[in-house]
């Protein structure tokens, strides 16, 4: 069987000592964590194995030895280095030395039976291990398409990765500390620690409590019994500023939160969750910035009303033309002059609230652009409540259209069945035989007749209002689209990616360093990074989103039948 050994490359020019790792006997390979120079005592050096071992739960030992010829000059060293196999006892004692001007290593394994090295074929693996230990192994995303093989692997590779990572305590001492033990590892030129670093920890703590107590606070009042009543809890449930305002403070809760992530995904949400407030809340500073400079708000107030005066003139003018013979069709006068100019007294009404509150626009406006400090989501939503609300008279009009028409296409399906015999039976809602007398089938026959010649008017108000409606969706929905990608970007995995590859681990690759017959082969482990598709679909955040989850057939029917389309979206949706 081959035996694999992981050398970590950063401990190539260490000075002759023994390996320290672990052993994992059912891939039957090494992972060497570092080495222990001269001179040490083997009863301090089990002492410290057993105290790593029971802080990192890794059993840690002794492997074997490591000479650097080139640093030394005496020839009893070798000799020396095997007999250290007798006091720590190990099965197989891994012998590996740099020989003296010559480019390869040779690695041999020594049994306890026999002090004779063992000819077996080794392969020696460099890895960096710093990247190993800082990266996350992931597994793969596709499960359904692995292969058993593949599945085997990832676990080997797993094991190789945790044993790394989980050794941090190991690394906190090296050759340069006033200890018994001298060691080299990836660390072996000081502990990196920053005196600015720190004081930023001690300074987040009472910072995250302060936020926290805000937080808790904040959601004590957002759950009274004072937002339950009717038009407060209706505001809260329906308008999309107050979704997006209760969706970040539940992303504040959680990076405020004095809970410690449990694995790599909850350090990572937590991560991403920060970043993207951020970069939400610099945006929208960027956004208030400009709106207040060069009087933005002003220009942008007496803009909205001529813009509404155009909107309301050209729905008249639609209307006027549905009043007349739109396209050459022939329509039922009387039931077109009522509903024209029932259309018509509502934007005339809307007219007069605009104007009405043309005053006010301006302050509203420069009030609302003071929440762009909150985030730029949280200004498009606002955006998209204004929206809404100017254009909630397109809304009532699709809505009285709608109910119209559906009306009439279940009355006139409803009295269809009437001619055929059957009826619905509610009870057990299915269609059912019925036998009808004579003045039912002739009353019947009229209101079929009526609501059949009153359809065409009816439709074409419906399909011109519904239209509108649909256009003003397709805005609030880039809108929303807009929101939802800044929300569920996971921008520090993206980041992450883009700077550091090695953090985010999809696999390895090998590559052949050199090749001899008589020598181990020597490979180096590289770390195969994620793509940023699988970096999206692993860390993206859960959004809250009010976009239907209909399918384009069952769209389609319901703009047949008359049935409202994007209704209302309702508070607890939540879609990952």
């Amino acid at each position: 069987m081959v035996l694999k050994v992981f050398f970590p490359s950063c401990c190539s020019s260490a000075e002759s000592g023994i390996l320290i790792g672990r052993w994992i006997s059912e891939q039957n390979s090494a992972v060497i964590l570092a080495v222990v120079h001269f001179p040490f005592i083997p009863v301090q050096v089990k002492q410290y194995l057993s105290e790593v071992q029971q802080v990192t739960k890794i059993k840690v030992s002794v492997l074997g030895s490591w000479s650097n010829s080139k640093q030394e000059k005496e020839e009893s060293l070798s000799k020396f280095l095997e007999d250290l196999g007798t006091i720590f006892s190990h099965k197989p004692w891994i012998q590996i030395s740099k020989e003296r001007d010559s480019k390869f290593w040779s690695c041999s394994t020594l049994q306890k039976q026999s002090n004779s090295p063992k000819e077996e074929e080794i392969i020696l693996i460099y890895y960096d291990q710093r990247k190993v230990m800082l990266s996350y192994l992931h597994p793969p995303v596709d499960t359904a398409t692995s292969t058993d093989r593949k599945a085997e692997d990832a676990s080997k590779l797993a094991a190789m990765f945790d044993t790394v990572a989980n050794s941090k305590i190991l690394f906190m001492t090296d050759r340069y500390d006033d200890g018994p033990i001298k060691l080299t590892h990836w660390q072996s030129d000081g502990v990196e620690a920053s005196i600015i670093v720190e004081l930023m920890k001690q300074a987040s703590v009472p910072a995250c409590m302060l936020l926290t107590f805000l937080l808790s606070l904040t959601s004590v009042i957002c759950k009274s019994r004072m937002l339950k009543f009717w038009p407060l809890s209706f505001l809260w449930s329906k308008l999309s500023t107050c979704e997006q305002l209760g969706h970040r403070l539940q992303h504040l809760q959680v990076i405020s939160s004095n809970k410690k992530a449990q694995n790599q995904i909850q350090l990572m949400r937590k991560a991403n969750i920060f970043v993207s407030l951020l970069i939400d809340v610099a945006l929208g500073i960027l956004l208030m910035s400009w709106l207040y400079r060069k009087n933005r708000i002003g220009h942008l107030a007496d803009t909205l009303i001529p813009v509404a005066d155009h909107i309301a003139k050209e729905l008249q003018d639609l209307l006027q033309w549905l009043m007349g013979a739109p396209a050459g069709l022939k329509m039922n006068r009387a039931l077109d002059q009522v509903l024209g100019r029932f259309f018509l007294y509502h934007i005339h009404l809307w007219i007069s609230y605009i104007h009405l509150m043309s005053p006010f626009i301006e302050m509203i406006l420069w009030y609302v652009g003071l929440s762009a400090c909150l985030g730029l989501t949280v200004a498009l939503c606002i955006l998209s409540d204004i929206i809404a609300l100017l254009t909630f008279h397109i809304y009532c009009f699709y809505v009285y259209g709608a109910r119209l028409y559906c009306l009439k296409i279940y009355g006139l399906s409803s009295l269809w069945r009437l001619f055929r015999g059957k009826k619905w039976n509610v009870l057990r809602q299915r269609v059912d035989s019925c036998s009808y007398d004579l003045d039912q089938l002739f009353i019947g026959t009229l209101l079929f007749t009526i609501l059949l010649f009153l359809l065409p008017t009816t439709a074409l108000y419906y399909l011109v209002f519904t239209l509108l409606r649909l256009l003003v969706v397709v805005v609030q929905g880039l809108i929303h689209l807009l929101v939802d990608l800044i929300d569920s970007l996971p921008l520090y995995s993206i980041i992450l990616r883009l700077c550091r590859p090695y953090r985010l681990a999809a696999g390895v690759k090998f590559r052949v360093l050199e090749q001899k017959h008589g020598k181990p082969l020597r490979l180096l482990m590289q770390i195969n990074p994620l793509s940023y598709g699988s970096v999206v679909q692993t860390y993206r955040l859960p959004t809250y989103s009010c976009y239907p989850k209909d399918s384009w057939t069952s769209l389609c029917k319901k703009l047949f039948f008359g049935e409202l389309i994007y209704p209302w979206k309702h508070k607890g949706e939540k879609q990952d």
